[in-house]
């Protein structure tokens, strides 16, 4: 009968094995969407908090923009610098909300070719 650190190895080998979203829930459990609101600079703990428990956030940043461009400049710069700490991935949705990714999601972004043709405009 094997023993219990043979067991344990072969455990080990498995799990090694899993990929994606098998695998993510291993490291992080499971990863939700959430759109929250950031209402003031010491929110930045919670949105920190959440991304470091692997979920995606959708942040509203509208509430903090109208009290302050200033601590918006300061929130993004400081959540940027998070982001890149733990290797997550940041982007801007529009001119009101910021999303981020933990490590084992990347947000996709679009490479649009340099042309010489001029753009057309509409009419």
């Amino acid at each position: 009968m094997p023993g219990l650190k043979a067991i344990l190895s072969i455990f080990k080998k498995a799990e090694k094995k899993k990929i994606g979203k098998i695998e993510a829930e291993y490291v992080y459990g499971k990863t939700y969407l959430k759109a929250i609101p950031l209402r003031d600079l010491s929110d930045l703990d919670i949105v920190k908090n959440e991304v470091n428990s692997g979920n995606v956030l959708i942040l509203r940043i509208t509430s903090l923009a109208n009290k302050s461009l200033e601590d918006v400049k300061r929130a993004v710069n400081e959540l940027r610098e998070f982001v890149e700490s733990i290797n997550g991935d940041i982007a801007r949705l529009g001119e009101e909300r910021v999303v981020i990714c933990p490590p084992n999601v990347r947000i996709w972004r679009e490479k649009t070719p340099i042309s010489n043709k001029p753009m057309p405009t509409a009419a």
